[in-house]
């Protein structure tokens, strides 16, 4: 089996044993940080957060925003005309690069293309898939205390509800929009001034309701509820995800699907989502080509105060060192390869004569953030500086433990039980990092110091809580693992804590890098 079938099997496993921690009540690793009921979903979808009712309040119409009504409204005239651009790129470099192997829409195809008619059409909308809390982004912006997502999924209109066994109606298509957690209202309907800390406690004592359906959808949108304060007005930008090209598996090659993502902020002036740079989205090809860029990008990330900011998860890199779309091709594997963003950035055997980091560098910059007492809690080594430059991009992320290209695809609420356990409504990266999340939430709320650190992709920050052990997030069964030396003093030390649970063994995926998954031991 091929390395990369190899790795394909195994994430396959990993989604299709993945459920979530939904046992009882409060066990769910979400609450308080994001809304995944189907039934609550479905009637805030009928209701204020309808993909009208946030895009087009003005409009007086009171049905479901088309996909062809959305991309005919002013505001998103730059948003279909990137789209279509990237398109015709991807295209073109498909022909270059791949000149033997065809490419459309249809299944007639080598690489089958998302049909991009579907955007156009009266017989598809957006659907309300999930509602998230970011306020652990709120080193972004602090005045705005965060973020709050609301994400839509592509979806054939007129199917009704479907059988549990029926091929389901949505397209592989989200758009995610982001709205400044806390707006410019002072106070709320009942007088409550609001805060970052009042924010932070009403999404946790959401979390703790037991309602479901339109009862909770009920209290969410109350006054004093979750969802009061998210309105229109507050939006900032939105975030485009779709499946741009499927290949099957042939006598060529091997399964691949590629996804495009794009971001649009939202521009005052001119009333229209202009297209934006990627957060953290580095421009490798740039980098490699142009060597005064690569150098000022290599000074600017080693700077003690940028590095810091790398390992803690907190880092913005400047804008002219990103792209403003990219592609992320899945499955990627666990072997450096450059389907990878940051491949070839750090000296390896495998990577460009001319990398932006050699080793030295890194060793240098690991060195002077001890020196000056700098608490690295992530990078401890050259390959955990390579895997953290990965992890801080969209697409790095998006390929490590997602559910093909997305973190969110949400529970289709047209199925006919779309509560179903086995039906995965994010992915393991998403689930995992739920802890993390309210734990912010919990320190706004009480006045503490906030910590916004986060953990690897592939394996979550403990931050002191053992809600995680022993799950398929940390030493549990498919828990990423770093197949440890016989010496502890040979291990990496960025990844000598990425241990298995007793009777678990880390098999290996990548012998290079001795990366893994945690699963039971061999007879």
């Amino acid at each position: 089996m091929s390395r990369v079938l190899r790795s394909l099997f195994m994430s396959m496993l990993l989604v299709c044993g993945f459920s979530p921690a939904h046992g009882g009540e409060g066990a769910a690793l979400e609450r308080g940080t994001a809304i995944i009921d189907p039934a609550a979903l479905r009637e805030l979808d009928h209701g204020r957060f309808g993909l009208r009712r946030i895009m087009a309040p003005m409009q007086s119409a009171d049905v479901p925003l088309t996909s062809g009504d959305l991309f005919a409204l002013p505001e998103m005239a730059p948003v279909k005309k990137a789209l279509d651009e990237d398109f015709e790129r991807y295209i073109e470099r498909h022909k270059a690069e791949l000149p033997t192997e065809s490419i459309g829409v249809g299944q007639g195809f080598d690489f089958q293309l998302f049909d991009r008619t579907q955007l156009s059409s009266a017989d598809t909308r957006f659907v309300l898939s999930g509602i998230v809390n970011r306020m652990d982004r709120a080193y972004v912006s602090e005045k705005d205390c965060g973020e709050i997502r609301l994400i839509y999924r592509l979806t054939q209109t007129g199917a009704g509800a479907i059988g549990e066994a029926a091929v389901s109606p949505r397209l592989p298509m989200t758009l995610n929009v982001v709205l400044k957690a806390k707006g410019a209202i002072p106070v709320d309907g009942a007088g409550v001034t609001i805060t970052c800390a009042e924010i932070a406690r009403r999404w946790l004592a959401a979390g703790q309701l037991a309602a479901s359906g339109a009862e909770l959808a009920g209290k969410l949108t109350a006054t004093g509820g979750a969802l009061d304060l998210v309105r229109p007005e507050n939006i900032e930008r939105i975030e485009t995800n779709l499946q741009i090209a499927h290949a099957p598996k042939s006598a060529v090659r091997d399964f691949r699907t590629d996804y495009l993502m794009k971001v649009f902020d939202y521009d005052a002036a001119s009333a229209t989502f202009q297209e934006a740079p990627l957060e953290n989205q580095i421009d490798r090809a740039r980098l490699l080509a142009d060597e005064n860029l690569s150098h000022d990008f290599k000074a600017w990330l080693l700077d003690l105060a940028h590095f810091a900011e790398l390992d803690k998860g907190t880092i913005l890199i400047p804008e002219r060192f990103l792209v403003k779309s990219a592609v992320a091709a899945t499955p990627v594997g666990f072997a450096p390869s450059e389907l990878q963003p940051a491949f070839g950035l750090v000296a390896s055997e495998d990577g460009p004569t001319n990398p932006v980091f050699a080793e030295s560098d890194v060793v240098g910059a690991l060195k002077r953030a001890t020196e000056h007492g700098a608490a690295l809690q992530n990078i401890r080594s050259v390959a955990g500086f390579e895997r953290r430059l990965n992890d801080m991009t969209c697409t790095g992320c998006h390929q490590t433990r997602g559910i093909g290209g997305f973190h969110f695809p949400g529970v289709d609420w047209l199925a006919a039980k779309p509560s179903n356990v086995t039906v995965v409504p994010a992915s393991p990266h998403f689930f995992g990092d739920q802890v993390r999340r309210r734990d912010i939430l919990a320190a706004f709320r009480d006045g503490k110091r906030v910590d916004f650190s986060r953990g690897f992709a592939s394996r979550p920050q403990t931050r002191g809580s053992s809600e995680l052990a022993g799950s398929e997030y940390e030493n549990g069964w498919g828990a990423h693992c770093y197949v440890q030396h016989a010496k502890m003093s040979e291990n990496d030390a960025s990844f000598r804590s990425w241990t298995c649970a007793d009777g678990l063994a880390c098999q290996a995926v990548s012998p290079a890098t001795r990366m893994g998954m945690c699963f039971v031991k061999g007879r």
